[in-house]
Order: structure tokens, then C-alpha cells, then sequence
């Protein structure tokens, strides 16, 4: 999408909000203006390239190899997964800075922590590959805002809605409408990826502050 003429009415300062998926993420940058937020930016991210799609799913490329072919492979997974979400997250904060906005902070939603299995462990079972897959790529792209040095609030999906009242400080009716209303300022796509970075990234707006 344009952001100039959007970019121009928010503030200087703005925060990122990142919701991943299996080989890609909904990123939406929010800012403020005198009448509320404004979407800075609106797009899908890739963090796996055309010529690597099997990295979306490293586990399930690696479960009928020989152990360390396989540990070499998922490994080999993670590293693609992490190059393109650093990748992904510098070419984002050049677009803001190109438009003369800071960056205050970002927001990753993340699923519920796994165990500290092993590629072995978690390749013997079925569920813990899926499991093991859903964790990869926002720890990428938690690992990718670090390194970019902006801080970093880890939000936990299933908790989305009570972390954004409490920090919000909003009732839940009201805060659907306020994420609706953007959307329509945008127009598609603005589903429910974008509407939860979204509010993600109101949470780490508001937060850093």
C-alpha cells in the first residue's frame, strides 16, 4: 500500500506489529495523529523464499531422513527462517525511516512456549513437529527485532485481547470497532492477522511510552 500521504498525518514515532505464520507474517505498522491511530503500513512478509518452500515445514522435509541428515536439514530451516525475517524487519524499518519515523518498539505474537525438545524428540512425534513448526517463525522474527536493537514485546496469542484492554486501557467492544474502523481506512486485506498485529503493534505503541 502508499504510506505518504498516510505517513505524513502520524506521528514521528511508530510500532510494529507482527503476527507469523508457516513461512510468512502479516506486518502492520500503527502510528497516532490528533484523532487516533492511523495504519502506517500494511503488508505480507515472506520468510521463506521461492526456491526453499519446503522450509515452511522443515520438520515434516526432515521426518523420513537419517538423524543427522535430518538435524542438518531443520537446522538448515531455521537458518533460512531467520535470515529472511532480519532480512524482512530491516527493509521495514528503512521504510519508516525513509519517511522520517522512528520506530518504538515491536510486537511479535507468539504461541505458548514449547519444551526444549530435541529435533529427534520432537520428530518422533506428529503434533510436536506441527508444535515445533508454529514456534519457529516468531522466534525468527522475535530474534530478527532484537537484533535490530528495537525492544521487543513478546505478546502471547491466546492472550491478545486481555493484554490490550489492560494495556489499552479500553473496553473490548470499543477496541473492535477502533481496529475495524482502520481497516476500512485501508480496505483489504483485513482479516484476522491483520486486526490481531494490529493491536499488537497498539500494545507496543502504547507500551514503549
Amino acid at each position: 500500500m502508499s504510506t505518504k500521504g498516510v505517513a505524513a498525518a502520524v506521528a514521528a514515532q511508530v510500532a510494529f506489529g507482527l503476527k507469523a505464520h508457516s513461512g510468512w507474517a502479516a506486518l502492520v505498522v500503527i502510528g497516532r495523529s490528533d484523532d487516533g491511530y492511523r495504519v502506517v503500513d500494511r503488508r505480507r512478509i515472506e520468510l521463506v523464499g521461492p526456491h526453499d518452500q519446503w522450509a515452511k515445514q522443515p520438520y515434516h522435509a526432515a521426518e523420513e531422513k537419517e538423524p543427522s541428515t535430518a538435524e542438518k536439514l531443520v537446522t538448515r530451516g531455521i537458518e533460512i527462517a531467520r535470515k529472511a525475517a532480519l532480512s524482512e524487519v530491516r527493509s521495514a524499518i528503512e521504510r519508516c525511516r525513509e519517511q522520517g519515523l522512528s520506530i518504538a518498539a515491536c510486537a511479535v505474537l507468539v504461541p505458548a512456549p514449547m519444551p526444549r525438545w530435541s529435533v529427534a524428540e520432537i520428530l518422533a512425534v506428529h503434533f510436536r513437529m506441527h508444535k515445533a513448526e508454529g514456534v519457529m517463525f516468531p522466534e525468527a522474527l522475535a530474534k530478527a527485532v532484537v537484533e535490530c536493537r528495537l525492544p521487543l514485546f513478546s505478546i502471547r496469542e491466546s492472550g491478545l485481547g486481555d493484554e490490550a484492554g489492560r494495556v489499552l486501557t479500553t473496553p473490548p467492544g470499543r477496541l473492535t470497532t477502533q481496529v475495524a474502523q482502520l481497516g476500512k481506512s485501508v480496505g483489504a486485506p483485513w482479516g484476522k492477522d491483520q486486526k490481531d498485529a494490529t493491536l499488537a503493534a497498539m500494545i507496543a505503541l502504547r507500551g514503549s511510552h
